[in-house]
């Protein structure tokens, strides 16, 4: 017997619950017997199409049931789903392809037009019936291929790009061990909070082409649970959802849940069906989070990964957002089970609690490695461990401090700053909607710390009256020497900041981008 992969899991749930309904997107509904079955038919066609083990399948689109399909028939013969980013523009979409190079490129009908231009001499297919052939012909008829030998659990299933903003994008293979977490033949045991079970719905908004998208989903069918999809996050669809479908987990980025919590039908929502809302992907200011607290009346959990890890590795439970102990919902919480962490300094070396370093991760959740990237993924696998490149501190009881991503440091006058600090102290201030803070060229600091703010609507706050308001929370050397002001800031899809961006404007014609 070999260890459990993904369409194993869909299949024992199938064989339990025949009737239990699986997915459910844009008013279809599919059980899991019928998951199963499409599943297992769609396998046999993309072989009969002459995918190999190995070989990548592409999906352009928005999220759709569709794609979860696609994703377990594509591991049922061992082959990579890649899902790509919708958002990105041509030239940056034909970087991708050309990296995975794909045997097919299935695309959702709004997307077919750019679709046909990308896909060069790779077949492309819809993911609807019509005009062109599409994912839900080939699953509903006799395809007339045998599905194949089973997949194995070490297989990558999953290639996922990095959202690039530190360089060029890496494909990072995620594999059945990866996202299901089994080690000596089990998945490890996780908390309730992070796991389904049948009769749950999940709902998934965020994209697919993020690992808080198909991570979500994928553990969502792992545990026998609806998984109410969402082409993409938009507030009203939301909470419309969570009052009809009675969504009982829900996963968003800070700005998302600051923006569902700020609508005004988010007041005659009924949450009462919510047992945790899951946030995660960046920081979230303490005024925002109570607010959101109030608001939902359930369990928070704050969840800290990344691609690279599958997810979540490390949470802030429940439990601990209730502490007294304030400081506490600063922490991004403690290690998962399973999951080692560790606080290390620039040589490696683990470095004593109270102290900032790097998070570096070892786990059965860390990524088998970056697609056609040797040197990279020799480096993360020397030892076991995955440097994160985010700077944090661990208490000594094991709780995690994030301080920033240690390439936004910045360095003023010799000091280290981390401008998530500053945006914390700056966002309770009245007048204030967003915050990014990043350092800036200055003649005798080095660089000089600039906060980037978005003001509420019909407020215009006074940059020095903003300096005061953060005097009394941070130390002196951390306050902003400037201020801008801006309508929005730019985010990358799964709601970071891009502070690469906010700076470029500012280091314009320096050779360097540290002084």
């Amino acid at each position: 017997m070999h260890d459990p992969t993904l369409p194993d899991l869909i299949a024992v749930h199938a064989a339990a619950r025949p009737a239990a309904t699986a997915l459910i997107f844009d008013g279809r509904r599919t059980s899991y017997a019928g998951l199963d079955q499409m599943m297992g038919r769609l396998a046999g066609a993309l072989i009969a199409a002459g995918i190999r083990p190995g070989d990548r399948i592409a999906y352009l689109g928005k999220n759709s049931d569709a794609y979860f399909i696609l994703l377990l028939a594509a591991a049922r013969v061992r082959a990579m789903v890649v899902p790509l980013n919708w958002r990105m523009a041509a030239a940056e979409l034909a970087g991708l392809m050309a990296d995975c190079t794909p045997s097919l490129l299935f695309a959702t009908p709004d997307f077919m037009d750019r679709a046909a231009v990308l896909a060069g001499t790779c077949p492309v297919l819809s993911t609807e019936s019509g005009e062109v052939p599409g994912l839900w012909d080939w699953a509903t008829r006799d395809a007339g291929a045998s599905p194949g030998a089973p997949s194995w659990v070490d297989d990558p299933v999953l290639l996922l790009y990095t959202s690039g903003t530190t360089g060029r994008p890496k494909g990072v293979m995620l594999s059945h061990r990866n996202l299901l977490r089994v080690r000596d033949g089990v998945c490890l045991t996780e908390p309730d909070w992070f796991t389904w079970t049948p009769g749950e719905v999940a709902l998934v908004s965020m994209p697919c082409f993020h690992i808080g998208g198909t991570g979500q989903g994928l553990r969502a069918l792992k545990g026998g649970a609806t998984l109410l999809v969402q082409r993409e996050f938009e507030v009203e669809a939301i909470l419309r959802a969570v009052g009809e479908h009675r969504v009982t987990k829900l996963f968003l980025v800070p700005s998302a849940i600051q923006s569902v919590i700020r609508h005004p039908l988010a007041a005659q929502t009924d949450f009462s069906c919510l047992r945790h809302v899951l946030y995660g992907a960046s920081p979230i200011p303490e005024e925002l989070l109570r607010a959101a607290m109030e608001r939902f009346g359930c369990g928070f959990v704050q969840m800290y990964g990344m691609t690279e890890t599958s997810g979540t590795v490390a949470a802030l439970s429940p439990e601990d957002h209730l502490s007294p102990d304030r400081a506490r919902l600063r922490s991004a919480g403690r290690a998962l089970p399973g999951i080692d962490i560790a606080i290390l300094d620039g040589n490696g070396r683990p470095l004593p609690a109270g102290t900032v370093g790097e998070i570096a991760v070892r786990s059965v959740a860390n990524t088998a490695g970056y697609w056609q990237m040797p040197a990279e993924t020799a480096a993360l696998q020397a030892d076991g461990w995955l440097r994160t490149g985010d700077a944090a501190l661990m208490d000594d009881q094991g709780y995690l401090f994030i301080q920033d991503r240690l390439k936004d440091m910045i360095i003023s006058g010799g000091e280290n700053i981390y401008p998530a600090e500053v945006e914390n102290a700056l966002f309770g201030h009245p007048d204030v909607a967003d915050v990014a803070v990043v350092g800036v060229p200055d003649p005798r600091w080095g660089e000089a710390v600039k906060a980037v703010i978005v003001p509420k609507p019909g407020c215009t706050p006074d940059p020095a009256g903003l300096i005061e308001w953060a005097r009394g929370r941070i130390a002196g050397y951390k306050l902003p020497k400037s201020i801008d002001f801006a309508e929005a800031l730019p985010r990358s899809a799964a709601g970071k900041v891009l502070r690469r961006d906010l700076r470029e404007r500012y280091w314009a014609g320096h050779s360097r981008r540290v002084n």
